[in-house]
């Protein structure tokens, strides 16, 4: 477990330059604009909800994803499949990764776009957070910061049905939002330039990572729980040899 915890927190500090692309507009609409005559403690409390308000999605989103997983490597396991749910989410993971890829590189790919549903709900959520004052507005943004149409938040999501737990899934996407902390509070105190000249490039560089993080789900390199039998079958013992 140790290992895949070390790959998703590497992962999402390289890519957490992306989310700050995709959550800078939700950011300043609590935070102000840079240089805001605003007092240092009403800053440092609406990242605070900010913040746990996206870890508080994220890991609800990593629990239902990882208990889907959990179904379907039951059903796997009747159909004779070990590690269903690691050989979906990482093939699944792997085409995100291709695509965005292609796409970062000029090819001429399909564009990957949120169901109507999805952008109506995340709507919503900005209606009702703009009235209100910047700490709570920031906790309802932040809460809400799981339906942004982010295929890099999707694709740690997937990973973490891989888990095949809802604790795993969890604590996948807890550890997610850990390496992405940096960034987002930089980017909440106007540090927009972070990654300077390297910023065209990091596109391209997270699909990459997100392909090798699929690959290694399906091979079997990042186990993400413990390992599970099929239903019915008997645990191994191991007897001590004389």
């Amino acid at each position: 477990m140790s290992g895949v915890v070390f790959g998703v927190f590497a992962s999402s500090l390289l890519g957490s330059v992306h989310c700050a692309g995709m959550c800078g507009p939700l950011v300043a609409s609590y935070a102000g604009m840079p240089g805001a005559d605003v007092a240092w403690r009403r800053r440092a409390i609406a990242h605070g909800t900010y913040s746990a308000g996206r870890l508080a999605a994220y890991a609800a989103a990593g629990a239902m994803a990882g208990a889907f997983g959990s179904a379907i490597d039951r059903a796997g396991a009747w159909a004779g499949v070990s590690r269903a749910a690691a050989i979906v989410s990482g093939a699944l993971i792997a085409l995100w990764g291709l695509h965005a890829l292609l796409a970062a590189r000029g090819f001429p790919v399909p564009r990957l776009s949120a169901p109507g549903f999805w952008r109506r709900a995340l709507g919503l959520v900005l209606r009702a957070a703009s009235p209100n004052p910047p700490w709570l507005r920031a906790a309802i943004l932040g809460l809400g910061s799981a339906l942004l149409p982010c295929g890099w938040l999707y694709a740690f999501v997937a990973t973490a049905g891989g888990s095949g737990s809802a604790l795993g899934g969890a604590l996948v996407m807890t550890v997610f939002w850990t390496g992405t902390l940096p960034v987002m509070l930089a980017l909440g105190e106007g540090v927009r330039t972070l990654s300077g000249p390297l910023r065209r490039h990091v596109p391209a560089a997270c699909a990459v990572v997100v392909m090798l993080l699929g690959l290694m789900t399906i091979l079997g390199r990042a186990p993400l729980g413990p390992p599970r039998t099929a239903p019915g079958a008997a645990t191994p013992v191991c007897h001590a040899t004389r």
